[in-house]
């Protein structure tokens, strides 16, 4: 099962404040060892929001609103993608992020992956044969 560690924002992220070398090191290891463990699918840091944009749809008709956004407490600084067994295990390398991101106050959100099984029979074979396909696709780009 597939899930998204969530890494939200916090004042340092969202002002911009490049992390210590020390912090770089130890993200890097977490990193490292998702990756031995065969676990680690992907992960990222984000910039600041004021670096983004926001498109919302009213009607159909897409709004551009630049960054920064102001419910900062619901954004996004970081994220890992995970492939293991079970909600808990995901908790347990969740449990691992290194103590030194934000003085030990990172607030971290884990999500599942919609799967193909979970829409049953709406998800025709056909549709589930291009997903899979796709996923490898990607899966080699990325290597």
């Amino acid at each position: 099962l597939r899930f998204m560690i969530i890494r939200k924002t916090d004042r340092a992220t969202e002002a911009g404040i490049i992390p210590a070398p020390s912090l770089f090191e130890a993200m890097g290891n977490y990193m490292e060892e998702m990756g031995k463990a065969g676990v680690l699918l992907a992960g990222d840091g984000l910039k600041a929001s004021s670096a983004g944009k926001r498109v919302e749809f009213t009607r159909g008709k897409p709004i551009v609103t630049d960054g920064p956004f102001t419910e900062t407490k619901e954004l996004i600084a970081g994220y890992v993608i995970i492939d293991v067994p079970s909600i808990e295990q995901a908790v347990d390398w969740a449990k691992k992020w290194p103590a030194a991101d934000s003085d030990g106050g990172v607030r971290l959100e884990i999500r599942p992956f919609f799967e193909a099984d979970d829409f049953g029979e709406a998800v025709t074979a056909e549709e589930r044969a291009k997903v899979k396909r796709m996923r490898s696709d990607l899966a080699g780009k990325n290597h």
